[in-house]
């Protein structure tokens, strides 16, 4: 790499890391929330909070999601304003892998996004559940709808409690506000295609 290249690459990942931090700081203006209390939500230390939104950190994808959702919003969400020309394609081997965003919950599950990013009204993630992924421990909540179908195997859905046993071609829709969680007690793995408005992660 030239020293011109390094130069570019410089600006363009501060440029990035202001846009994030200032958006982190207007969120939280807009919450109400001090530096100490988004911090604590987000499980994080007070220190690396006012460096991201300083510009002055380079924060992992892990972190981010944190604070996003402290935040109560998607990842992408951070990045607005920041230009960027995406492909509208994405090819399996360049699906982003979710692994250290979901919650512990998910075990061993794969969740990847099949959508280029977060910044629009929809994601879409392929879904592999093991046998005896369980995530009733911590259901989901939040604001949404979600629609999923199942590709391979076999899953159970429950909305606030009710079970709802999905086989290969089968596919629920339902208000993401409603409690939901997944079980996969079955032999096979569940590989499953899921569809959430506005984004989440």
């Amino acid at each position: 790499m030239t020293d011109s290249e390094s130069g570019v690459t410089s600006v363009s990942l501060n440029g990035l890391l202001t846009t994030v931090g200032h958006q982190v700081h207007s969120l939280r203006k807009e919450k109400r929330l001090t530096l100490a209390q988004l911090a604590e939500i987000a499980g994080l230390s007070p220190a690396i909070v006012s460096q991201i939104e300083r510009g002055r950190a380079n924060p992992s994808f892990t972190t981010l999601a944190q604070l996003a959702h402290a935040l109560e919003i998607p990842v992408g969400r951070f990045f607005i304003g920041q230009d960027e020309t995406k492909s509208p394609v994405v090819r399996k081997s360049d699906r982003r892998n979710l692994k250290g965003v979901t919650r512990k919950a998910v075990g061993e599950a794969l969740y990847e996004l099949l959508t280029p990013d977060l910044n629009g009204v929809l994601e879409a993630h392929w879904i592999v559940s093991p046998p005896g992924h369980n995530t009733s421990d911590t259901p989901f909540r939040h604001g949404g709808e979600e629609f999923g179908t199942i590709l391979s195997g076999k899953k159970d859905v429950y909305l606030d409690g009710e079970c709802y046993t999905l086989e290969a071609g089968d596919s629920i829709t339902y208000a993401s506000t409603i409690p939901h969680w997944y079980i996969n007690r079955y032999e096979e793995t569940c590989v499953a295609l899921w569809v959430n408005t506005p984004p989440t992660w």
